[in-house]
Protein backbone atom coordinates (compact mmCIF):
# COMPACT_ATOMS: atom_id res chain seq x y z
CA UNK A 1 0.00 0.00 0.00
CA UNK A 2 1.44 3.31 -1.09
CA UNK A 3 1.20 5.97 1.60
CA UNK A 4 0.18 9.49 0.76
CA UNK A 5 2.36 12.49 1.45
CA UNK A 6 0.16 13.57 4.34
CA UNK A 7 0.41 10.12 5.95
CA UNK A 8 4.19 10.22 5.69
CA UNK A 9 4.26 13.70 7.16
CA UNK A 10 1.90 12.61 9.93
CA UNK A 11 4.40 9.91 10.89
CA UNK A 12 7.24 12.46 10.83
CA UNK A 13 5.20 14.83 13.00
CA UNK A 14 4.71 12.03 15.54
CA UNK A 15 8.45 11.35 15.59
CA UNK A 16 9.20 15.07 15.91
CA UNK A 17 6.75 15.42 18.82
CA UNK A 18 8.49 12.48 20.48
CA UNK A 19 11.84 14.26 20.09
CA UNK A 20 10.23 17.37 21.57
CA UNK A 21 8.99 15.40 24.59
CA UNK A 22 12.45 13.89 25.08
CA UNK A 23 13.98 17.39 25.07
CA UNK A 24 11.35 18.55 27.58
CA UNK A 25 12.19 15.61 29.87
CA UNK A 26 15.90 16.48 29.72
CA UNK A 27 15.04 20.11 30.50
CA UNK A 28 12.91 19.02 33.46
CA UNK A 29 15.79 16.91 34.78
CA UNK A 30 18.22 19.80 34.53
CA UNK A 31 15.73 22.13 36.20
CA UNK A 32 15.29 19.64 39.03
CA UNK A 33 19.07 19.39 39.48
CA UNK A 34 19.37 23.18 39.62
CA UNK A 35 16.64 23.33 42.24
CA UNK A 36 18.47 20.71 44.33
CA UNK A 37 21.74 22.64 44.02
CA UNK A 38 19.95 25.86 45.04
CA UNK A 39 18.51 24.13 48.12
CA UNK A 40 21.94 22.80 49.04
CA UNK A 41 23.44 26.27 48.58
CA UNK A 42 20.81 27.70 50.93
CA UNK A 43 21.67 25.05 53.52
CA UNK A 44 25.41 25.81 53.22
CA UNK A 45 24.78 29.56 53.55
CA UNK A 46 22.66 28.82 56.61
CA UNK A 47 25.48 26.76 58.10
CA UNK A 48 28.07 29.47 57.33
CA UNK A 49 25.91 32.15 58.97
CA UNK A 50 25.04 29.94 61.91
CA UNK A 51 26.12 30.94 65.40
CA UNK A 52 26.50 27.28 66.34
CA UNK A 53 30.15 26.63 67.31
CA UNK A 54 30.20 23.35 65.39
CA UNK A 55 29.52 25.16 62.13
CA UNK A 56 32.13 27.84 62.85
CA UNK A 57 34.85 25.20 62.90
CA UNK A 58 33.89 24.06 59.40
CA UNK A 59 33.35 27.47 57.81
CA UNK A 60 36.31 27.07 55.39
CA UNK A 61 34.99 23.70 54.24
CA UNK A 62 31.51 25.18 53.83
CA UNK A 63 32.97 28.05 51.83
CA UNK A 64 34.71 25.61 49.48
CA UNK A 65 31.51 23.63 49.13
CA UNK A 66 29.59 26.79 48.34
CA UNK A 67 32.08 27.75 45.61
CA UNK A 68 31.77 24.29 44.03
CA UNK A 69 27.99 24.53 44.23
CA UNK A 70 28.11 27.93 42.50
CA UNK A 71 30.20 26.44 39.70
CA UNK A 72 27.81 23.51 39.40
CA UNK A 73 24.84 25.88 39.32
CA UNK A 74 26.47 27.95 36.56
CA UNK A 75 27.20 24.82 34.53
CA UNK A 76 23.62 23.60 35.01
CA UNK A 77 22.31 27.04 34.02
CA UNK A 78 24.23 26.76 30.73
CA UNK A 79 22.94 23.22 30.19
CA UNK A 80 19.41 24.37 31.01
CA UNK A 81 19.66 27.18 28.48
CA UNK A 82 20.87 24.69 25.86
CA UNK A 83 17.92 22.39 26.63
CA UNK A 84 15.47 25.29 26.43
CA UNK A 85 16.79 26.21 22.99
CA UNK A 86 16.56 22.57 21.92
CA UNK A 87 12.95 22.31 23.11
CA UNK A 88 12.09 25.47 21.19
CA UNK A 89 13.86 24.21 18.07
CA UNK A 90 12.14 20.80 18.20
CA UNK A 91 8.74 22.42 18.82
CA UNK A 92 9.24 24.78 15.87
CA UNK A 93 10.21 21.90 13.59
CA UNK A 94 7.14 19.95 14.70
CA UNK A 95 4.85 22.92 14.13
CA UNK A 96 6.23 23.47 10.63
CA UNK A 97 5.91 19.79 9.77
CA UNK A 98 2.36 19.72 11.09
CA UNK A 99 1.47 22.71 8.92
CA UNK A 100 2.97 20.97 5.85
CA UNK A 101 0.98 17.85 6.73
CA UNK A 102 -2.25 19.88 6.86
CA UNK A 103 -1.43 21.52 3.53
CA UNK A 104 -0.70 18.12 1.96
CA UNK A 105 -3.96 16.75 3.34
CA UNK A 106 -5.89 19.70 1.90
CA UNK A 107 -4.29 19.12 -1.53
CA UNK A 108 -5.16 15.41 -1.34
CA UNK A 109 -8.75 16.22 -0.37
CA UNK A 110 -9.06 18.67 -3.26
CA UNK A 111 -7.61 16.08 -5.66
CA UNK A 112 -10.05 13.46 -4.37
CA UNK A 113 -12.97 15.87 -4.79
CA UNK A 114 -11.84 16.77 -8.32
CA UNK A 115 -11.47 13.11 -9.22
CA UNK A 116 -14.93 12.28 -7.94
CA UNK A 117 -16.43 15.16 -9.94
CA UNK A 118 -14.62 13.99 -13.09
CA UNK A 119 -15.91 10.47 -12.47
CA UNK A 120 -19.46 11.77 -12.18
CA UNK A 121 -19.06 13.76 -15.39
CA UNK A 122 -17.65 10.70 -17.17
CA UNK A 123 -20.55 8.57 -15.94
CA UNK A 124 -23.05 11.19 -17.01
CA UNK A 125 -21.46 11.54 -20.47
CA UNK A 126 -21.24 7.79 -20.98
CA UNK A 127 -24.87 7.35 -19.89
CA UNK A 128 -26.11 10.01 -22.33
CA UNK A 129 -24.37 8.43 -25.35
CA UNK A 130 -26.51 5.95 -27.26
Amino acid sequence: MDKTRSQKLKRLVAVQRHLERMAEIELAGTTRQRREVAETMEAVVGAINSLDPVHRNFSKIYSGNYNRLQQTDQMLANVQQMHEMRVLRERTKGDRMEERMREARAVEDRDAADTSIYDLIDQFVSYRKP
